[in-house]
């Protein structure tokens, strides 16, 4: 077995209700969750992401504390989001990671968008994690199609994985800029499929 599953900042923060929520984040978690359930056993990897951002910090210009000068431009600069230690930085609790085999943080100090610019808790890289178990296929899903699904998509089609982007367990920021990022990554060679197929 080949494949491994990505799950992309399925977090309290990316969720409704969150700091930079996104509609149909609560319904990916929880379809997130119906897709273990029903296929945790056909993945020998099961990484999940989470951005954790340094408190009092700005990320390397990643965040816009409040009460500062400026404004974030919600392209390369944001609100405070997913700050390690908060609620906000949890995983969404619609999303049971009892099958996860990886935890890995991201964004910690500086910006980051993909999975594969963090680390686990044992300061392994995914692309560690993947070429150690001989990984060929990866099925990724999670949150904002526009932004980390998209940049773990293509790290991992430039990591020589075959991508499938599971196009009902993800969520974007707004359509537009989600439907260019599906377009981009098909072009890249990335397969959108549906999770009935896997």
């Amino acid at each position: 077995m080949t494949r491994a599953l990505l799950i992309v900042d399925v977090q309290n923060d990316f969720t409704e209700g969150g700091a930079l929520g996104v509609t149909g984040g609560n319904a990916v978690a929880a379809g997130i969750t119906r897709h273990l359930a029903e296929h945790a056993v056909d993945y020998a990897v099961i990484v999940a992401s989470r951005d954790w951002h340094d408190p009092d910090s700005d990320n390397g210009g990643h965040i816009v504390p409040a009460g500062s000068e400026g404004a974030p431009d919600f392209v390369d600069s944001w609100p405070p989001h997913c700050i390690a230690g908060t609620e906000g930085a949890e995983y969404d609790p619609g999303l049971d990671t009892a099958a996860v085999t990886h935890h890995v943080k991201k964004g910690q100090g500086k910006p980051a968008y993909s999975m594969f610019e963090g680390v686990t808790d044992d300061g392994d890289t995914v692309a560690a994690v993947l070429a150690a178990r001989g990984i060929e296929t990866v099925d990724v899903v999670g949150i904002a199609t526009d932004h980390c699904v998209r940049a773990t998509a293509l790290d991992a089609l430039e990591h020589g994985q075959h991508v499938r982007v599971l196009t009902d367990l993800i969520a974007g920021v707004a359509a537009e800029p989600s439907e260019a990022a599906l377009a981009e990554l098909a072009h890249a060679g990335a397969e959108l499929a549906s999770s009935g197929r896997a």
